[in-house]
């Protein structure tokens, strides 16, 4: 079992940054692949990037270049660097951890771009 907290949320500008975090509790963190979803309000949730249990990361093309996905499994934490936000950026973002078949969500923290 894995239980993920978000945090990092908040109103910010156009072209501001933010960083969301991810903790992960209750199992052994290294093992699985962790990505960062989000969804906007009236539609489906998106994939926005992912990182490997070995590092290797993947991103959406609207925001690679712009955001950065990261982990510190010494501290069983995930993070999301977002940089040049855009208003279209407003949305809740998940994490979720994924080992196979298995997969954890998190409850999601709220990011609003605006000036």
């Amino acid at each position: 079992q894995v239980q993920l907290r978000e945090s990092g949320g908040d109103l910010v500008q156009p072209g501001g940054s933010l960083r969301l975090s991810c903790a992960a509790s209750g199992s052994i963190f290294r093992l699985y692949a962790m990505g960062w979803y989000r969804q906007a309000p009236g539609k489906q949730r998106e994939f926005v990037g992912r990182i490997s249990s070995g590092g290797s990361t993947d991103y959406v093309d609207s925001v690679r270049g712009r955001f950065t996905i990261s982990r510190d499994n010494a501290k069983n934490t995930l993070y999301l660097q977002m940089n040049s936000l855009k208003p279209e950026d407003t949305a809740v973002y998940y994490c979720r951890a994924d080992r196979g078949i298995v997969v954890y969500w998190g409850q999601g923290t709220q990011v609003t771009v605006s000036s």
